[in-house]
């Protein structure tokens, strides 16, 4: 027996009806995409009818600019670019591991030290820390950083010593501490054992964050201009800006961002296979 109708209206309560049936979970996200998917091809349309493409392309793409950016723009700026990147992510490498370490210790001096020169240099913008290893320092010492990629090379390290420090830490203490234990027992020392067990261990942790590191000290070496360069130390970024002044187009910064992509784009495409072979192996 169906339920009595207060409503007057000759359906039973509760009933929905046949032209009011609830759509399923399946067929709601369904129909989210199929919105999405129509209002991004309207986006793309209007986009194509809208853009001004000849002078898009008059502005920011010359074939004949472009050529001209090679094959200097790879074999001086781009090798420049990538010595500052070497330079610097090796001291950024060793300092990490030490301010790690140091922020790990147990000695608390040595743990104050790592905390406040982690969240000095994580705080700060990179851009003053370059012009103060390259104007203060010499101003305060009267001595200049050796080498004509020392002092951008030493800036960019300390930098990023901070930053990979946390990660290496991070990847210290992902380490199993009955590995720790186990060694001890064995008779190894605290150092020896951190440095043939648990370190080993952690860079194989870290490799994937560590190469992200890489990537973005690549890029950052774009401010190093601040320091004044030569046509010996001249990288990538810099040497498109001054080709924009020369030719007073932009199509030099497109030849400099594709640069940068095919310096890039491999080294994410790495992180990738060791974060997918990392996940295998755990």
């Amino acid at each position: 027996m169906s339920s009595p109708d207060p409503t007057g209206t000759g359906s039973a309560v509760g009933s929905t009806g046949p032209g009011h049936r609830r759509l399923t979970r399946r067929q709601r996200a369904r129909l989210t995409r199929g919105v999405v998917y129509a209002a991004t091809l309207l986006l793309v349309a209007w986009l194509v009818v809208s853009v001004d493409w000849g002078r898009l392309q008059e502005a920011f793409f010359q074939p004949d600019v472009f050529a001209e950016q090679f094959p200097e723009i790879v074999t001086r700026a781009a090798r420049n670019t990538l010595i500052f990147t070497a330079l610097s992510f090796s001291i950024a490498l060793v300092a990490g591991l030490v301010l790690a370490l140091l922020r790990l210790s147990s000695i608390t001096p040595y743990r104050w030290f790592a905390i406040v020169y982690i969240e000095l240099f994580r705080g700060m913008p990179a851009l003053i820390t370059v012009i103060a290893v390259g104007f203060a320092i010499p101003i305060a010492l009267d001595a200049r950083v050796p080498g004509i990629y020392g002092a951008g090379s030493l800036a960019l390290g300390i930098v990023y010593s901070a930053y990979m420090a946390e990660t290496i830490r991070a990847g210290i203490e992902a380490v199993p501490r009955g590995q720790v234990e186990a060694a001890r027992s064995l008779g190894m020392s605290h150092t020896w054992a951190m440095t043939s067990i648990v370190i080993p261990q952690a860079f194989r942790i870290v490799i994937p964050p560590l190469t992200n590191e890489l990537v973005a000290l690549i890029k950052d070496t774009s401010l190093l201009f601040v320091l004044g360069t030569t046509i010996e130390t001249i990288e990538i970024t810099k040497f498109a800006r001054d080709a924009v002044s020369k030719t007073f187009n932009i199509t030099p910064l497109v030849a400099a961002a594709a640069v940068y992509l095919a310096i890039t784009v491999p080294l994410t495409r790495l992180v990738g296979l060791l974060e997918a072979r990392a996940r295998k192996a755990r």
